[in-house]
Order: structure tokens, then C-alpha cells, then sequence
């Protein structure tokens, strides 16, 4: 039952989460947006309100491999984003620029995010062995204790995305509207792509969740 409610529920909502974004992104990716801009523009426009000059925005090859990377202050969009003219790229396009601006306001979020990348990368880089060495030593204490470790991390680390990736949306709704790149009941299909889009997180942090409670409930009964 435990495993039933922390890892198969969890699953089967990160599994909803994906093909609800995926459909989002498909369906909004055909509605071109009245004014013309492609996701370049976009983000650009959406840059240059909040005064940021010294970002660099590069086409990127993938299918919503979209994102902003601080570290080198580059916004990287996929070719379909970069150069696309519909609500899906618009909407998208201000999202990442809405991370550079986080960045450039040193939002708190953000900047504990970027400070829990490192540890987050090597527990992710553990997690292929941890689950291996589980499966060969059949749930050995180190090993869930090891998996404990790991999935809090990744749960703490996702947790704190969560406050990152919403406020992103936000200010990427506000932006296009504020300075007409959408109107009206374009607004509507933007928000659509980006709700679908920040619902992948809260599902990620679910299935985290589950997993640690999972293995906590687990050490109890060693």
C-alpha cells in the first residue's frame, strides 16, 4: 500500500504532468500570435524592459530544451521558440527571460538554487548506483540510507524550483501584456502553455517526496 501511495500515484501524476504540458505546448505552438513577434523578439523585448543588455540569446537545438543559464548569462531557446511566432514561443521566450531578470534582481530563490546545483548534481550522478546496489543487495540499510540522503536533496531541490519557476511565469504574463506583444485573448494561450509547464515541477517534487517518505517508512522497519 505504502508503495502503492508514495511511488505509483506519484508516477502515474508526473506521467499526467508530461503529456499535459506536451499537449499545451502542441496545441498552442499552432496559434500564431497577432502581433508577429517571434520568441527572439520576445525575449528581447522582455530583457530590455527590466534594463538587461549583457544576456546573450542563442538558438539551441531540442525540443523544449529551453532555458537561461546564469552562470554564463545566456538564454538559450529551441529553434521552434527562437524563431516561432505563436503563443507557445512567446510564452516560453518571456519565461526564460524572466529568469535572467531574477537573476539580475538576485532573486533569493534563485540564488539558493544556483548554490544547491552542485550537491544535486552529484547526488543525481549516485542515484543510477544507489538504485543498482538496491536492487542486487536487496535494500541493504546503507543503501536506503544512501537513498534517503539523495532524495532529500533532490525534494529540497526541487522544492525550492518551485517558487523560481512560478515567479517566472508571473513575470513573463505581466511583461507580454504590459508591453503588447500579446493581447486580449492571446493571454489565455500563453498562460495555458506555462501553467502546464510549471505543473512538471510540482509533479517532479511529488515524486521525490514519495520516493524519501518511501524509504524513510523502509529504515523503520530494518
Amino acid at each position: 500500500m505504502e508503495f502503492l501511495a508514495l511511488i505509483i500515484i506519484p508516477l502515474i501524476i508526473g506521467m499526467y504532468a508530461q503529456m499535459r504540458v506536451s499537449g499545451s505546448y502542441s496545441r498552442f505552438s499552432q496559434v500564431r500570435s497577432r502581433g508577429g513577434l517571434t520568441g527572439l523578439d520576445a525575449a528581447r523585448a522582455v530583457l530590455r524592459s527590466a534594463g538587461i543588455d549583457d544576456v546573450e540569446i542563442v538558438p539551441i537545438e531540442g525540443h523544449l530544451t529551453d532555458h537561461y543559464d546564469p552562470t554564463r548569462k545566456v538564454l538559450a531557446l529551441s529553434r521552434e521558440n527562437y524563431s516561432g511566432t505563436s503563443l507557445a514561443a512567446l510564452g516560453v521566450a518571456a519565461h526564460e527571460a524572466g529568469h535572467a531578470i531574477q537573476h539580475k534582481e538576485k532573486y533569493a530563490p534563485l540564488q539558493l538554487r544556483m548554490s544547491l546545483v552542485p550537491i544535486t548534481n552529484f547526488a543525481c550522478s549516485l542515484l543510477p548506483i544507489v538504485m543498482l546496489g538496491g536492487f542486487f543487495l536487496f535494500h541493504s540499510v546503507m543503501t536506503i540510507y544512501v537513498g534517503i540522503a539523495i532524495y532529500l536533496i533532490l525534494a529540497v531541490f526541487q522544492l525550492v524550483t518551485l517558487p523560481v519557476e512560478f515567479n517566472a511565469s508571473t513575470r513573463a504574463k505581466m511583461h507580454l501584456r504590459k508591453l503588447g506583444i500579446i493581447e486580449g485573448d492571446e493571454a489565455s494561450g500563453v498562460e495555458n502553455v506555462l501553467d502546464s509547464a510549471a505543473f512538471t515541477y510540482v509533479a517532479a517534487f511529488i515524486s521525490s517526496l514519495g520516493w524519501l517518505l518511501y524509504l524513510l517508512a523502509a529504515s523503520r522497519e530494518r
